[in-house]
């Protein structure tokens, strides 16, 4: 086993990714001070689970995670993974290659990972605790380890040796024994509670469940007593019923027949529900597709409306385009190109030219130049003589640089014009297309206008519509509510005060209804019939005549009032009168329709009464035929006496018609109301659709608005550019010409200064200097001013020639795009109209079939309206036959229940008997819990009562001593026995006393809680024994292998000290060698030469040397797979360093080190060298690494 890696990540200095690759052997990890070599030592104690900051020179855990540096930004969290090489098996996994991963994050929360699965920290440290790597990490000495070792406490040097020797475990072990048995002890002491309180209460609730056995016998005994007496007493009240059952047999025939009558007008009843049921449904889904079609009618026409609409809209002609005549454009095009052929022809003519007079200009100022320089040169070389050359060459020197500056800046320019002049091109190109898009978007735009105006007026149009439709709805549905309160009030109205509303409240049996409800009259004889039935009007018709009578007796018996009766069911035969009537004059009972059952009645009350158009005619008749005659104002006319006049109250017929002409009209108002509601909801999906495409057409008229705005927007845009760069391009050009002439003047000057440089080299060489003639200068001066005055008129023709072709440049472009910008608007233009004339044909199409489909939805909706009123007729029908077998169902029920009250004297008397018999059953179900039938058949009188408990138990007991006895016999019911045996056994229960009856089950639950708690009492104490036992055990392992442990490390340290102080003498000291268990450790060293031994007394290396002497001693006694070193030579000379570099290649054959050293020998014998740095950044990395002698270059460090 030995360690194969370590990456670190954000741990401390390490912010990037760092791997180091440990081999068997010793692995040195070199590098200035500071560089973070110990971060190594410590990000391998940090990853094995160490837990004190202070242990990795930090004051808080967070303080591993890397802080940040001025070039580079903290991070969030520290991550150490240390790789193991189990091929051995030394650790107690299933791996040959162990991975143990450590997370640290800013927030204090940190992770443990084992070849990638999270784990806990004690899994970490329990799995390195085999191979000798505990709490105390003796493997790992750190900077400072060596001193703490020394100064620490005995007891504290005794951790190395345990943890070496493996004894933590075992120590782990028995602390976790420890912590059950103190667990334990409090769970002894509670149950030792417990079990003392149960045994204290069960002394008393003994005797009271002693008590309480004796009051259950007592009580049984009695139970049995009463539970006989009670069978007696329910046989005798069942044979009193018995004789009452005979007296219902007759009568409950009779009732069959009347039953199975009734049977029958109920099943026909039922039918015609059934019927009823089925079309009522069928009634609803024809209201309801009425209701759709209704609905779809008003949508079709809507659409018609929008169509028609649209197709007067679209027909109309579209404006007319307005822009310039392409042709027109394209020939100004033409034109303009022509125009600036011929300014660039002219542009290069005066280009051509200038150049001529350039050439001739230069040509006649080269010969001037020559002229006056040797003039004044020889004019001056007397002068530069004094001056000297030096000054000169300054001059000649400061010229050039100022020329070459001069080079410069017009290079810079040109290249400023030419740029300038492409962003000028640019923008005119962009100019071009945003016009272009211009124009599209105002086409566009004058669409959506048009759009928008339709989708608003058709949105107009079905707001009036709907409007319309709610407002109708309004003014209905008030007629609605106008009609039921006007049908309240008038059915308010019809409530009597008198008898027959007395009768209907309190003897309702054997009426039917009112004659006014029963009764429609014929519209406008109301008044007539009224008079014609006078106080009968207000009559309540009877099933027959007995139900007449019986109200009769009714009214006088409770005081009710006087009433007008009916009679119903009486045969129509034909009693009126034959007279021949004259026109006009019709039977009063022709005009009231009534149901069969009242019609007899009806034709005996107005046999020979007739209804007429005057007071006249009628008294006429009367006094002819003797007939009673009434008029329609309600006029009663006789042959002796007339009866009219006017009369403000109206009579309970009027009123029921008045009702009944409201209800008529509520109805026809409601089917309105469906109507209208259908239409509106029609019109109200056509306005949510149009009010949709009003929203979508406003939605795109604002968007293109935004465009054509941010389309001018952009074209000002690029006009202001194209103006600025045209601006930018005048004005280098001007820098340009005046740098040009600057560089002129300056070369000029140049040649000037160099050729009296020459000359006075010359000069100072040849001798003195000779003038030449004037007049060759003044000519040569002459010819240079007239060939100046011709390059300039040049240079002003070819500038004028090029600003006029500036001017005219890009003109030919802009009209041809312009022409085809017209040509495309002209185009769409004529694609619009044909658009619109194409919506139009849909249009006048959509208007025609619209119309055609309006028609037959109309068709199928009042198709839909009759289905609808058919069913509604056939409802009607159905309803009234319905209505008519109710009737007589319930006169039926009358008769029936008239012959129950019949019987009811002889079904009094059988009810009382069963009532007793009831309260009797129900009491011994209440008392006894018993049903009757099995308390009779249990305790009956004919059952005799068995021998008791305690005859049994005595008989029982006799024939166990072998006594001659005879079983107790059962003993015949008597009545007066048992009453003496229920008294005797109340008496008894009474002298017990107050009876707990729970103490039983009390008792019971306490004792088996008692027997349970000192089991578990039991078995606690045997676990306590149990676990002593471990920790006896525990304790003899620990003794056994710390002792062997010591014995040997002792060993080792005198050998080891021998050999680092050859000549000196060190053992180690049992503090308390009788208890081995506790006892510390203490360390004797004399150096040699020297007789002290306190280690106090030994210097800084003497005392280094013995700290590593106790480490290498402990392991050598007890070897473990690597050990971590941190500059422990650091205080020794070379000569103890050679010593110490010996232990550690004895190590070396056994164990992997890894040592962090400034030694060059300690490097020397190292089998893998690691060198660490620091830059300025304060963050390691790891530079390079030497394997076996051999450089390698180290790939694993990556930026972070």
């Amino acid at each position: 086993m030995h360690l194969k890696s370590l990456t670190l990540k954000g741990f401390k200095s390490f912010a990037s990714a760092t791997m180091l690759r440990f081999e068997p052997g010793i692995t040195c990890v070199v590098g200035p001070n500071g560089s973070g070599k110990s971060n190594v030592v410590d990000a391998l104690t940090w990853v094995m689970g160490e837990q004190g900051a202070k242990a990795l020179r930090g004051g808080k855990m967070e303080d591993v995670i890397f802080a940040g540096t001025s070039g580079r930004p903290p991070l969030g969290r520290a991550e150490v993974t240390l790789t193991i090489d189990n091929a051995d098996g030394a650790l107690p996994i299933d791996y040959s290659e162990v991975s143990i991963t450590r997370r640290m994050f800013r927030d204090g929360a940190g992770e443990y990972e084992i070849n990638g699965s999270t784990c806990r920290l004690m899994d970490v440290q329990e799995l390195l605790s085999d191979s000798g790597i505990g709490r105390e990490m003796h493997v790992i000495v750190g900077q400072g380890r060596l001193a703490a070792i020394l100064e620490s406490r005995p007891e504290d040097r005794r951790a190395f040796v345990e943890e070496a020797a493996g004894v933590l475990k075992h120590r782990r072990r028995k602390e976790k024994a420890v912590r059950k048995l103190q667990g334990m002890q409090a769970n002894l002491d509670r149950l030792g509670d417990l079990t003392a309180e149960l045994r204290r209460q069960l002394k008393p609730l003994g005797r009271q469940a002693e008590v309480a056995r004796r009051a259950q016998t007592i009580q049984a005994d009695l139970r049995d007593a009463r539970l006989r007496l009670a069978a007696d007493d329910l046989v005798t009240r069942r044979a009193e019923m018995a004789q009452h059952t005979a007296v219902e047999d007759e009568v409950r025939r009779e009732q069959d027949t009347v039953t199975a009558q009734l049977d029958t007008v109920t099943a026909a009843a039922a039918e015609h529900e059934t019927h009823l049921a089925e079309i009522v449904p069928a009634a609803e889904a024809a209201g309801q597709g009425w209701f759709r079609l209704s609905a779809l009618a008003e949508r079709v026409d809507a659409t018609c409306r929008v169509a028609g609409e649209r197709s007067r809209y679209l027909s109309e002609p579209s404006a007319l385009p307005s822009g310039p005549d392409p042709e027109e454009l394209e020939t100004e095009a033409e034109e303009a190109a022509d125009t600036e052929m011929e300014l660039t022809e002219a542009v290069e003519m005066a280009a051509e030219r200038l150049d001529e007079a350039k050439t001739e200009l230069a040509e006649r100022e080269s010969f001037a130049e020559a002229t006056e320089r040797a003039h004044l040169e020889a004019v001056r070389a007397i002068a530069d003589q004094r001056e000297g050359i030096a000054r000169l060459e300054g001059q000649v020197a400061n010229l050039r640089t100022r020329t070459e500056s001069v080079d410069a800046e017009t290079t810079r320019l040109t290249e400023a014009i030419t740029a300038a002049s492409e962003r000028a091109d640019h923008a005119r190109h962009a100019q071009d297309a945003a016009e272009t898009l211009l124009a599209e978007l105002e086409g566009a735009e004058a669409g959506l206008d048009e759009h928008h105006d339709r989708c608003v007026a058709a949105l107009e149009l079905s707001d009036d519509r709907v409007a319309a439709l709610l407002a109708e709805e309004r003014t209905t549905e008030q007629r609605i509510a106008s009609l039921t309160a006007r049908i309240e009030v008038l059915s308010g109205s019809l409530e009597r005060g008198d008898g027959g509303a007395w009768l209907r409240q309190n003897a309702a049996d054997g009426l039917l209804a009112p004659l006014a409800e029963l009764l429609t009259v014929e519209p406008g004889y109301e008044t007539a019939a009224a008079s014609a039935l006078g106080s009968l009007a207000d009559a309540i018709v009877t099933v027959d005549g007995t139900a007449a009578v019986g109200a009769l007796t009714a009214l006088r018996a409770g005081d009710g009032g006087r009433a007008a009766l009916i009679v119903s069911g009486l045969p129509v035969n034909g009693t009126r009168r034959v007279v021949d009537l004259p026109s006009g004059v019709r039977w009063a009972a022709d005009v009231v329709t009534c149901p069969d059952s009242v019609r007899g009645a009806l034709e005996v009350l107005l046999a020979d009464t007739v209804v007429v158009d005057d007071a006249t005619a009628g008294l006429g008749l009367a006094q002819r035929h003797h007939l009673r005659a009434i008029t329609r104002d309600g006029d009663r006319i006789g042959p002796a006496a007339i009866e009219g006049g006017s009369a403000r109250r109206q009579s309970s017929l009027e009123v029921q018609s008045a009702i009944d002409t409201a209800r008529a009209e509520l109805d026809a108002a409601r089917r309105t109301v469906e109507e209208v509601t259908a239409a509106l909801s029609g019109a109200q999906s056509e306005q949510a659709d149009r009010k949709a495409s009003a929203e979508a057409a406003l939605a795109a008229l604002h968007e293109s608005d935004t465009n054509l705005g941010a389309a001018y927007e952009q074209l000002g845009r690029l006009g202001q550019d194209l103006r600025t760069a045209h601006s930018e391009t005048e004005r280098l050009t001007r820098q340009r010409d005046r740098a040009e002439e600057s560089r002129a003047e300056n070369l000029a000057a140049l040649h000037e200064l160099e050729e009296r440089l020459r000359n006075v080299r010359d000069t100072t060489e040849s001798g003195p200097i000779a003038l030449d003639d004037d007049l060759e200068r003044l000519a040569a001066s002459e010819a240079v001013g007239a060939a100046r005055s011709v390059e300039m008129e040049a240079r002003l023709a070819l500038r004028t020639a090029e600003e006029r072709l500036a001017s005219v440049r890009g003109k030919a472009d802009s009209l041809r795009s312009a022409a085809m910008r017209e040509r495309e608007n002209r185009e769409r233009q004529r694609l619009a109209d044909e658009a619109r004339r194409e919506s139009a044909v849909v249009a006048q199409s959509v208007a025609r079939v619209g119309t055609e489909v309006a028609q037959r939805v109309r068709a199928a909706v009042a198709q839909a309206q009759r289905g609808r009123d058919e069913l509604d007729g056939i409802r009607k029908l159905r309803s009234a036959a319905l209505d008519e077998l109710k009737r007589e169902s319930a006169q039926l029920t009358d008769r029936l229940n008239a012959l129950r009250d019949s019987v009811h004297r002889d079904e009094l008397a059988r009810a009382q008997a069963a009532l007793r018999i009831e309260q009797l059953e129900e009491q011994i179900v209440e008392s006894f819990a018993i049903t009757p039938d099995d308390l009779i058949a249990e305790y009956g009188p004919d059952v005799p009562m068995p021998p008791s408990a305690l005859e049994i138990a005595e008989y029982e007991q006799a024939k166990e001593r072998g006594d001659q006895v005879v079983a107790p016999a059962p003993m015949p019911f008597d009545r007066r026995t048992q009453e003496t045996r229920a008294k005797r056994a109340q008496r008894d229960l009474n002298t017990l006393g107050k009876v707990n009856p729970l103490a039983l089950e009390e008792f019971a639950a306490l004792e088996e809680r008692y027997n349970f708690l000192s089991a578990q009492l039991e078995d606690v104490k045997g676990a306590r024994a149990d676990l002593l036992a471990v920790v006896e055990e525990v304790d003899a392992r620990i003794l056994q292998v710390f002792t062997e442990a010591y014995a040997d490390v002792e060993r080792e340290f005198e050998q080891v000290f021998a050999s680092l102080f050859p000549g000196g003498e060190g053992r180690l000291v049992l503090t308390d060698p009788n208890d081995m268990l506790t006892t510390g450790i203490e360390v004797e060293a004399r150096p040699p030469g020297k007789k002290v031994k306190r280690l106090s007394l030994l210097s800084g290396g003497e005392k280094s040397l013995t700290a590593v002497a106790m480490l290498v001693a402990i392991f050598r006694a007890r070897p473990s797979p690597f050990y971590v070193m941190d500059e422990v030579e650091a205080a020794l000379d070379d000569t103890n360093l050679q010593r110490l570099i010996g232990l550690f290649e004895q190590l070396r054959e056994k164990s992997q080190l890894i040592v962090i050293t400034h030694q060059k020998p300690t490097m020397q014998v190292a089998d893998a060298l690691y060198g660490v740095s620091m830059r300025g950044d304060g963050i390691t990395t790891v530079i390079s690494q030497r394997l076996r002698g051999v450089d390698i270059a180290v790939p694993a460090t990556e930026p972070g």
